[in-house]
């Protein structure tokens, strides 16, 4: 299994050490219940700071900046320790909608409408891709995964070297503009990001027929979770270019 998602690897199960060949193992049910779980988290505290914006915008960019430092932190522990995830994935969810609940509340201040529209594109593009990949239109080959991965890797060392340029007050040009090569790159990003949900089934339905522990449920729908926070962000950047040219 190939995913590019760093929470979702072709290493995941074989790190557990052993594979559970009794009731007691991951399932593609749980993992979507797991799912529903994690979303629920994340729009609950995402309410949150939405509503406190529109009181308090000083404390909620200060619960955002918590939020985007301490859901990065949990990511990085729950990718290490994956058997903690029942209890980081949740964490994580959490201080991920601290954070996207203040992003989108002051977006739509500036763009009205555009986080509603995103959250639709986001699970529209998540239903879509899911029906796809179960009929078949859409098969995970080793071609596909290989090119998925080089592609999600080439936008993060973009990603990077843009913030390293940030630091020193440059920047990688266009890419981040409402021009046309802005516009085309975010076209892109959010492609790849959307592809990336199909190697994350293919993760889950793997890990599933592999027999993985059950814990591994939480630990693939927060792999899940992380791909579709990404989507929605870069989504919401396409839709602000695509409105600051009107």
């Amino acid at each position: 299994m190939r995913t590019a998602n760093p929470a979702l690897n072709n290493n995941t199960f074989s790190q557990t050490g052993y594979v559970y060949q009794t009731d007691d193992k991951m399932s593609i049910q749980g993992t979507v219940n797991k799912t529903t779980v994690l979303l629920f988290i994340t729009m609950l505290a995402a309410a949150f700071t939405w509503y406190l914006t529109q009181i308090d915008s000083s404390t909620t960019k200060v619960l955002m900046g918590l939020g985007g430092i301490l859901g990065f932190i949990m990511a990085l522990i729950t990718c290490f320790k994956p058997a903690w995830s029942p209890t980081t994935a949740p964490i994580y969810c959490l201080f991920e909608g601290l954070f996207l609940g203040g992003f989108s509340a002051f977006i739509n201040a500036a763009y009205p409408g555009i986080p509603l529209l995103a959250v639709s594109l986001t699970f529209g593009i998540l239903f879509s891709l899911l029906m796809a990949y179960k009929s078949g239109w859409i098969q995970a080959t080793e071609n596909f995964k290989l090119g998925v991965v080089a592609a999600t890797g080439g936008i993060f060392l973009v990603y990077l070297v843009s913030f390293i340029l940030s630091l020193f007050g440059g920047g990688i040009p266009f890419i981040h503009s409402s021009g046309l090569i802005g516009i085309i790159f975010s076209f892109f990003v959010v492609g790849i990001a959307s592809l990336n949900l199909v190697l994350d089934f293919d993760f889950i339905e793997q890990g599933s027929e592999d027999g993985a522990p059950r814990y591994m449920e939480w630990y693939a729908a927060f792999g899940l979770m992380v791909t579709l926070i990404w989507l929605y962000i870069e989504i919401v950047r396409l839709l602000v270019k695509l409105r600051s040219r009107d």
